[in-house]
């Protein structure tokens, strides 16, 4: 997704002279940027995403489940060799999308879509091949002889075609038409490469390879709804045809048979999803309806909702009692237990509340989401050297967790050490890409004047190399 407009961009923006460097591009390996670069094109491309798109969606269970999901797929793509990060957008479209260096996006339009985990799995596995094979930097090397004028001009309105597809077609028809259609015909390969490579993953990750095709007529019979606000946006950018459903459909047919059954964490994460979206009360009724008449695909997972929508709607004790109903069912899951925790805590029993999140967390030490909730409930409570004890902990499982390292220096701050402070959210900076304000932040530990000489050195020691690391970048800058 939207990989005309990065390649663009990136040329648009790149200083004089780049695109007439760019060498001929023949293969995968042959390509324009270094996978560093390609890194941190990717990190700065996030980070504005982070703090400048309304619809990011900052939520750390529903991240858990894209991250569990996606990872699970990079491994079954032996040419994903890279780190990968997964994130959502609170987005109705139905839409997925890879930037460079590993990120890849999904909309929660396009969670809600799938009726399947395989078929949520099979736009995500395609994702994933277009970032192992570099699908960006050869986009370049085919824009390359494009003139500035129409790189800025079609760049502008790919980028107009993310909030307003209806304007975006208008902007992209004023612009030559030659250049544009060199470019999606260019893209078609990558889609067709994409397919292939995304259906031998979802196979490999032991999903249903069937699910590809059945996505992709999903996707196609969408696009009939034209005044529909919800038409998916990847059909804007991977242009999808009868001939590659029906690829996908044979190449589907030669393999075994599997019949993937859908993970708790898939149906929970959509039912979080419906119980907050629109009134409150809307959803509590969703719920109850589903739950009377049995339409629902886990009956688990509407048990959730509906807890999920009571307690939106301020109704707690009616809350607490679909929570007792879904643990009388055995629905094991970390989801499970930090709503199980937020009811407690809305019902003022915060010590229950903490010890639940302290087994919990025992239990599941691979969920952020408990992790970011423990700390944040010894937070509220002022018990800041045990939240500190949890996020250490943390650290030692996910050790380049930048919103860890921020709850890190928040608790310092709460404790009044200042050197630790700025230390730690210079590495929260430093892991989300950006350098300069990650060396702000550790001069100021450096001044801050109530550190001891251990502490001290082993800023100095980080300093230097994040300034390395930073004079580095500004070479690679000045050579393109």
């Amino acid at each position: 997704m939207r990989f005309a407009f990065l390649a663009l961009m990136l040329l648009v923006c790149a200083p004089r002279g780049f695109a007439q460097a760019l060498p001929d591009l023949g293969s995968v390996g042959d390509v324009v940027l270094s996978p560093q670069t390609e890194r941190r094109l990717g990190e700065s491309i996030v980070r504005d995403i982070r703090f400048r798109d309304p619809t990011y969606l900052d939520d750390p269970e529903i991240v858990d489940y894209l991250s569990t999901l996606g990872t699970r797929l990079v491994r079954a793509n032996p040419a994903a060799r890279q780190d990968f990060e997964f994130f959502a957008m609170r987005d109705s479209v139905i839409n997925a999308f890879a930037l460079p260096g590993g990120f890849v996006g999904v909309n929660t339009g396009l969670l809600m879509m799938a009726d399947s985990e395989s078929e949520l799995a099979a736009v995500i596995g395609h994702e994933v091949a277009h970032v192992s094979q570099r699908h960006i930097a050869r986009m370049l090397g085919q824009e390359q002889q494009l003139q500035m004028p129409m790189l800025a001009a079609l760049a502008a309105a790919l980028l107009l075609g993310h909030a307003r597809p209806d304007l975006a077609a208008g902007a992209v028809a004023a612009t030559q038409a030659g250049a544009a259609q060199s470019s999606l015909s260019y893209s078609r390969d990558f889609e067709r490469e994409a397919d292939r490579i995304g259906l031998r993953t979802l196979e490999t990750a032991g999903f249903d390879p069937r699910a590809m095709a059945t996505m992709f007529e999903k996707l196609q019979r969408a696009t009939r709804v034209s005044e529909d606000a919800t038409v998916p946006g990847w059909l804007r950018t991977h242009p999808m045809t009868v001939e590659r459903i029906a690829d996908a459909e044979n190449r589907a047919a030669n393999m075994p048979y599997r019949q993937h059954v859908d993970s708790l964490e898939f149906q929970l994460v959509r039912a979080k999803l419906r119980a907050e979206s629109g009134e409150a009360a809307g959803a509590v009724a969703y719920f109850r309806g589903a739950l009377r008449e049995q339409r629902y695909s886990s009956e688990a997972a509407a048990h959730y909702g509906l807890a999920a929508a009571l307690l939106r709607d301020g109704k707690k004790a009616e809350a607490a009692a679909e929570v007792a109903r879904l643990r009388a069912a055995r629905a094991e899951s970390p989801m499970v237990e930090l709503l199980d925790a937020r009811v407690k805590q809305a019902a003022g029993e915060r010590a229950a509340a903490d010890a639940l999140l302290a087994r919990a967390a025992e239990r599941y030490p691979e969920s952020r989401a408990l992790a970011y909730a423990r700390v944040a409930g010894l937070r509220a409570e002022g018990r800041n050297d045990a939240a500190l004890a949890a996020v250490a902990e943390s650290l030692r499982v996910y050790p380049r967790d930048a919103h860890l390292y921020e709850m890190q220096a928040q608790t310092y701050a709460a404790l009044g050490k200042r050197l630790l402070q700025h230390q730690a959210q210079g590495e929260a900076y430093a892991l989300q890409g950006s350098l300069p304000a990650a060396i702000e932040q550790l001069q100021l530990a450096r001044s801050s004047g109530d550190g001891d000489f251990y502490q001290l050195s082993m800023v100095d020691a980080r300093l230097k190399e994040l300034r390395a690391r930073h004079a580095e970048e500004l070479r690679d800058e000045k050579k393109r």
